[in-house]
């Protein structure tokens, strides 16, 4: 579900025609629906409400400090990965105890600015993290709350083997086998307190069953720690929830809810969900512009201005998004949206953009409208692991990202210039002096 729409043959994002978006910003651009983000956050929190779970954003998902704030103010925690991503939830003003730090590579240095900042909860991967949280947490002076991460051997058989994560042989967490062990080592810390269990089990998850599964092998454990004297007060079962690339293919909030709600109805667990995915996948869309239409053999390519710099999905796991014109040329002639819907009289296309690899593609064999140069195409569901995976390659600078509320749109990322590219990289004075002006945004 989202709140882009076509009106009468123009793509709206909420109020907003993406095309007044695009002539007054440019494109490349990645356009955001503020009530799509709240919707499915709302969604989360009502589904799962007899829980009163702690909803952690997984920041990794999307990590604009507009959109985080957005999401803070709506009531979420945060779930990070990394120091940078504690220090976007600070920039923000969220309240540290709400935030969750996942990551199986943890420095020293970002360790210790998570203790200074009273983080709510460490999901330690491995004996020697925890032996390092501890060490780190003794040298402050402060104890500190630690989650063990958990591999139940579960995963979701339509999962890209790249972001199956809750299988018995990965870098992630501990398996069942040596999680009494674990706590048998570590459960009784003077500086870690080992009271919570974590899992992940993936992204995306795309029915329930993975989760009662999982979870019922975790609270059979819990069951084995407890007649060892380990109580557990704490579960997080991660995030993963799908989201709809294909029209309908992912379960609603509540489907989820209802098969996963009553295994921990009663038991007295604190419950914390991580979604990223399911909240902010639909929530936004890539816009682009055709720059050639190229004719093939038995196709044509569509070359637009993004890439696979702007979103990476595609080339690297081979993950399809729903693309269709921003403009129709029949007004009645509403695309469903469905990776396969092909367009009468259509022309089969693969959309490829100007990065030189051969894996540079956004779309293939796909028969849609007939489009020419100058023409808008919208990317669908690319609200999730789109910019915040985009890159510089090729010295292309990163497109803008526009947060819509209603009928109003702001700038939450201004497009990078060329003098962005080297900035870091050189003075100031002698970036001027090569002579590449301020702003190269948009001719």
């Amino acid at each position: 579900m989202d709140f882009f729409s076509y009106r009468n043959g123009q793509l709206f994002c909420e109020d907003v025609s993406v095309a007044d978006i695009a002539a007054e910003v440019g494109t490349p651009v990645y356009i955001y629906s503020s009530a799509t983000l709240l919707h499915h956050y709302r969604a989360l929190a009502e589904s799962f409400a007899e829980l009163s779970p702690m909803i952690c954003f997984s920041i990794k998902s999307l990590a604009n400090l507009q959109i985080l704030k957005l999401l803070a103010e709506a009531g979420s925690g945060f779930d990070v990965v990394s120091g940078g991503e504690v220090a976007r939830a600070r920039a923000i003003g969220a309240d540290c105890a709400r935030i969750v730090y996942a990551g199986v590579g943890k420095t020293d240095k970002e360790i210790r600015e998570a203790i200074a900042a009273g983080i709510g909860l460490f999901n330690v991967e491995s004996e020697a993290e925890f032996e390092n949280i501890s060490r780190l947490a003794g040298e402050a002076g402060k104890a500190v709350r630690c989650a063990l991460r958990l591999n139940p051997d579960v995963y979701d058989p339509r999962t890209h083997t790249y972001t199956a994560t809750g299988k018995k042989e990965t870098k992630f967490g501990v398996d069942i086998e040596r999680a009494v062990a674990f706590f048998g080592a570590y459960g009784h810390d003077d500086h870690a307190r080992l009271d919570a269990i974590h899992l992940h089990i993936g992204s995306p998850i795309y029915s329930a069953q993975p989760y009662v599964e999982a979870i019922t092998k975790t609270l059979d454990l819990m069951g084995r720690l407890a007649g060892e004297g380990f109580t557990v007060r704490t579960l997080d079962i991660g995030g993963g929830f799908a989201a709809d690339y294909d029209a309908g293919a992912s379960p609603l909030a509540s489907e989820y809810a209802k098969e996963i709600v009553p295994l921990l109805r009663g038991r007295g667990l604190e419950v914390i969900l991580e979604p990223g995915r399911q909240i902010a996948a639909n929530a936004g869309l890539l816009l682009t512009q055709v720059q050639y239409v190229k004719a093939g053999g038995q196709k044509s390519f569509l070359i637009v201005d993004a890439a696979m710099t702007d979103l990476i999905r595609p080339a690297m796991y081979g993950s399809e998004h729903f693309v269709w014109p921003a403009r129709l040329s029949d007004p009645s002639a509403e695309p469903q949206r469905r990776i396969d819907f092909a367009a009468p009289a259509g022309q089969k296309v693969d959309v490829v953009g100007g990065v030189c690899e051969s894996t540079d593609f956004l779309a293939q064999d796909r028969t849609l409208p007939v489009m020419g140069r100058g023409d808008l195409l919208a990317v669908f569901s690319a609200g999730a692991y789109g910019f915040v995976m985009s890159s510089q390659y090729n010295s292309r600078p990163r497109a803008a990202e526009i947060l819509v509320e209603g009928a109003k749109w702001r700038v939450i990322r201004p497009r990078e210039t060329y003098e962005d590219l080297f900035a870091t990289e050189v003075p100031s004075l002698l970036t001027k002096a090569i002579g590449f002006p301020a702003d190269n945004s948009k001719d």
